[in-house]
């Protein structure tokens, strides 16, 4: 039997400045039990900064994991770090963060420090820079705080370290200006539907996202970045994949148009006849209404090419509004999605384990060489 399918869906409201104006949206997302909402963010074009955003909507939430994408080029590492692990502290323990570059010449000039580099640059930088921020997450041990009053003591310092990391563009000397995160580490979330991103989904994501507009080539990226998880030492069962579609549900409760919604099925087995998302310029596009979709997730479902599903309405409140009330309660009443959060953070949404710190365990190591 297959597990329980991992769910999420975009706030993007493009055009909408006021950060109060996601709130309600992510409360409609948590009621429907999805594991997290993501809402999108660049350089390249006005709104507001999406990680601060989602810091104003975490205190009017309590369950659901909050994902904004925060970009590494022209960006500190260690405030980047430092951003993240904060809305991990202020939502408890339920932040993620979707990694992404900024490739224009555009936006390279907004800094003025450096011209627009390629793609490979820009990905390698992106891996050093979650390498970077996955040790400065550690480098407190979980305990470092004595808070002592008695004796003045507020941190334990062999419990406090050094990351001394250098990348291509960068150094960091560490230690992080913050105790660990909750989770440990934060939730990172790559799009690695190109080439260039996958490898550091592979290395470094917990969440890769795919943009797949057929059964096929969703177990086909699916099976590829499993395989590169495992080459680069990682359990692949320890990536969660998730198929990222543009749903515009404008239809209703009406079915779809031939070729844009869920194709026939029998027994959760497609039968063909031109059904699926249409690939467009912005990634592959389902247009219908939510009782098609949910047909189409427990198809691609059944057929275990995808660990879940990644949602981006296409008109924000009345598709987000349609997905949940219709498309996820019908999934929940199928048994293919859960009616309520098994636990408060991200990582037990996901049914990921926190992560051993590297320190405590290489200090735990070198105690046990000198006893023996």
């Amino acid at each position: 039997m297959r597990g329980l399918l991992h769910l999420a869906a975009a706030l993007d409201q493009p055009g909408v400045f006021d950060g109060g104006a996601f709130t309600g949206p992510a409360r409609l997302a948590e009621r429907g039990g999805l594991d997290f909402v993501t809402l999108d963010d660049s350089f390249g074009r006005p709104g507001p900064d999406a990680l601060a955003v989602l810091c104003r909507v975490a205190p009017a939430t309590r369950r659901i994991g909050l994902v904004p994408t925060v970009t590494t080029t022209h960006t500190d590492p260690f405030r980047v770090q430092a951003a993240v692990a904060t809305l991990d502290w202020v939502s408890r323990g339920r932040a993620g963060w979707r990694i992404d570059v900024s490739a224009t010449e555009d936006e390279a000039r907004l800094f003025g420090r450096r011209p627009a580099a390629s793609a490979d640059a820009l990905w390698r930088e992106a891996g050093e820079t979650a390498d970077a921020a996955a040790r400065l997450w550690d480098s407190w041990e979980d305990g470092a705080e004595i808070r002592d009053v008695a004796t003045g003591r507020f941190l334990d310092g062999d419990r406090v370290h050094r990351v001394d990391y250098t990348g291509s563009a960068f150094s960091v000397r560490g230690p992080s200006t913050m105790p660990r995160p909750p989770q440990g580490h934060p939730i990172r979330v790559v799009d690695a539907t190109d080439g260039d991103a996958r490898t550091v989904a592979a290395r470094h994501a917990d969440v890769a996202l795919v943009r797949a507009a057929s059964p096929a080539q969703a177990a086909d990226l699916r099976d590829r970045l499993r395989e590169q998880a495992a080459a680069f030492g990682r359990d692949p069962d320890a990536l969660r994949v998730l198929v990222s579609l543009l749903v515009d549900l404008g239809d209703g409760e009406y079915a779809a148009e031939p070729g844009w919604g869920a194709p026939l099925f029998e027994r959760g087995r497609a039968l063909g006849g031109g059904g699926g998302p249409r690939p467009t310029a912005r990634g592959p596009l389902y247009r219908g209404g939510p009782v098609d979709l949910a047909e189409l997730v427990t198809a691609w479902h059944a057929e275990g090419v995808t660990d879940g599903f990644h949602f981006v309405p296409v008109e924000p409140r009345r598709d987000l509004e349609r997905l949940v009330n219709g498309t996820v309660a019908l999934l929940q009443h199928r048994g293919l999605f859960r009616t309520f959060y098994p636990g408060s953070t991200l990582r037990e949404h996901l049914g990921l384990a926190r992560p051993a710190n590297r320190y405590a365990a290489s200090r735990a190591t070198a105690a046990a060489r000198g006893a023996s």
